[in-house]
């Protein structure tokens, strides 16, 4: 008797699954995702200029954005306020302890854009504009000494800005 009713639940189950698998709704678990869902997540810039999206700025404009979003951690002068919030100056060739920031540690600039891009400021990430993004991007580059007050960002530059740690690192990326 256990044996039939085993067998009996198991094909119950397998002919359900079976049914579900082949009808045109599927299992109705959760919503289809739109295309433009799906791009809010599509976020990635490259450091071979894939994925920069429209916009432009210069470090002049990114100063007024910095100063509203990002001192309140980074400090007025990137100098940082507690915590790993330097992202100016530091000196990986140094007797001590390297100090990681972005104009001594980071090899690509589009790593700061996408960073910037996808996880600030803090308290409110992907809030910026790409307008914003951009200048404050060319704003930081720009406290770092990497580029100059009034040289503007944008999605066919970006990726060649010539960071100073660039040879720093081993590029594997052709492993899979």
């Amino acid at each position: 008797m256990y044996k039939t009713f085993l067998l009996s639940a198991v094909l119950f189950s397998i002919s359900t699954y079976t049914a579900v698998i082949n009808s045109q709704e599927g299992v109705r678990l959760g919503i289809p995702v739109s295309e433009e869902d799906l791009s809010q997540f599509d976020l990635i810039a490259g450091p071979d200029g894939s994925g920069f999206p429209p916009g432009s700025g210069t470090a002049r404009q990114g100063k007024e954005v910095f100063d509203v979003n990002c001192a309140v951690c980074h400090g007025a002068n990137g100098e940082g306020t507690s915590g790993n919030t330097i992202i100016v100056g530091g000196d990986m060739q140094s007797e001590g302890p390297p100090l990681r920031t972005v104009g001594s540690y980071w090899p690509h600039a589009s790593t700061l854009f996408d960073f910037i891009r996808r996880a600030m400021p803090a308290i409110a990430p992907k809030s910026l504009t790409n307008e914003q993004v951009y200048q404050v991007t060319a704003y930081v580059l720009y406290m770092n000494n990497i580029i100059t007050e009034d040289v503007e960002l944008n999605a066919t530059n970006l990726a060649g800005i010539e960071m100073p740690n660039a040879d720093g690192f081993i590029d594997r990326s052709d492993i899979q």
